[in-house]
């Protein structure tokens, strides 16, 4: 009597055993099955059972290798990922895969790849104490990869997407006062790297950002600067320039005057060493080579916060402290985040809540200023 394709065999509440025959073993001539547990109603069994027999019939290539998770990955981020991802998020990647998924599935082979392996390493991640944010991340790079086996026709599903993910705090975004940044302002006119650092708290740039600036990039008639490329330093230490990361963050934004004559007293100085030409960086080191942004937090940022007494923040949070002095100012949301380069106006208020409160102080006293006639 003729076996069945295909079984779904009940494992208990809402869990089901679907084995799809994919035929035999050549060396021993033995019945060989794809096996996958299924959880849910019958139904979601059933589409599974239904993709699997129509890939079969197809001749996907559902049947088994000895391909290992390791060994997929590696190609995975050199035909896949590498052409369409940034030379330090493809370092990023390596690094997760390296650190935290391959020892424990490396040596798995990818077809036996099951969620609960996957949901090991989320488990194994979260008992060295790792964030919900790192573990979330390396989750997202392993699904890719894992996403891109289906697409090539290596599995049938990826075993990454039924896995219990941790659920994210909001971090408070750690910025200067108002007081705090005017005084952070008024003593970085007597730093090396004053201009840099007053630039990065008055426009909301990113470190990549204005890093890579050229004197090109300046409009000195309508003081304003073009943002249209970062720089990174690669693994080695050689330095690549790239165009932004997203077509949002390609932007012209408004100098505020007195950065405006920093930088033209910056300029000058550039001129008397040879480096203000149009293709050259705004910002160098002392041998004139690209800046840090390691060697800038360290050794001018995190020093001069403690000389002054500030709080210990990140170099990336004079951004946040833009943005945020914006915001109380009264700058519409749409503007700052056009400025910041965000998606979306939207995006800009979920990372700034923080200042919502205070906006909707101001906007309602000056509601009732022009309802009531009182003094806003």
């Amino acid at each position: 009597m003729a076996r069945k394709a295909g079984q779904i065999i009940a494992r208990g509440d809402r869990t089901w055993l679907v084995r799809v025959y994919i035929g035999r073993v050549p060396e021993t001539q033995r019945r060989s099955y794809l096996n996958k547990t299924i959880h849910g109603i019958r139904r979601d069994a059933q589409e599974f059972l239904n993709r699997a027999l129509v890939e079969r019939d197809r001749r996907r290539s559902i049947i088994p290798t000895n391909v290992t998770v390791r060994e997929y990955c590696g190609r995975w981020l050199e035909t896949a990922a590498k052409p369409r991802v940034r030379s330090k998020t493809l370092v990023d990647y390596k690094g997760l895969l390296s650190r935290h998924v391959f020892p424990c599935i490396g040596d798995r082979l990818l077809t036996k790849l099951q969620p609960l392996d996957v949901q090991s390493i989320c488990s194994a991640m979260h008992g060295q104490g790792l964030s919900a944010r790192t573990i979330r991340y390396a989750h997202s790079v392993l699904h890719s990869a894992l996403e891109q086996a289906v697409k090539w026709r290596l599995i049938v599903d990826n075993p990454a997407s039924n896995v219990d993910l941790p659920a994210t705090r909001r971090q408070e975004v750690k910025v200067f006062t108002l007081e705090q940044a005017q005084a952070f302002v008024k003593a970085c006119a007597n730093e090396p790297f004053g201009t840099l650092l007053t630039l990065a708290i008055t426009t909301g740039l990113r470190p990549s950002e204005y890093l890579a600036l050229q004197w090109k990039d300046i409009d000195w008639a309508s003081g304003t600067v073009r943002i249209q490329r970062t720089i990174e330093r690669l693994p080695g230490g050689a330095w690549q320039s790239a165009d932004t990361k997203r077509p949002a963050s390609r932007r012209v934004v408004k100098l505020q005057a007195t950065v405006l004559q920093q930088l033209e007293r910056h300029r000058e100085l550039a001129a008397s060493t040879g480096d203000s030409n149009p293709d050259s960086l705004v910002f160098v080191n002392s041998r004139g080579f690209p800046i840090s942004r390691r060697s800038l937090a360290q050794h001018h940022f995190k020093p001069l916060l403690r000389r002054l007494g500030l709080p210990d923040i990140r170099l990336y949070n004079l951004r946040h402290t833009a943005a945020t002095l914006a915001l109380v100012a009264g700058v519409p949301p749409k503007v700052v985040s056009e400025q910041l380069g965000h998606a979306s106006a939207a995006f800009t208020l979920d990372v700034y809540s923080h200042v919502l409160p205070q906006m909707q102080d101001a906007a309602a006293a000056k509601v009732e200023a022009l309802l009531f006639g009182t003094a806003a």
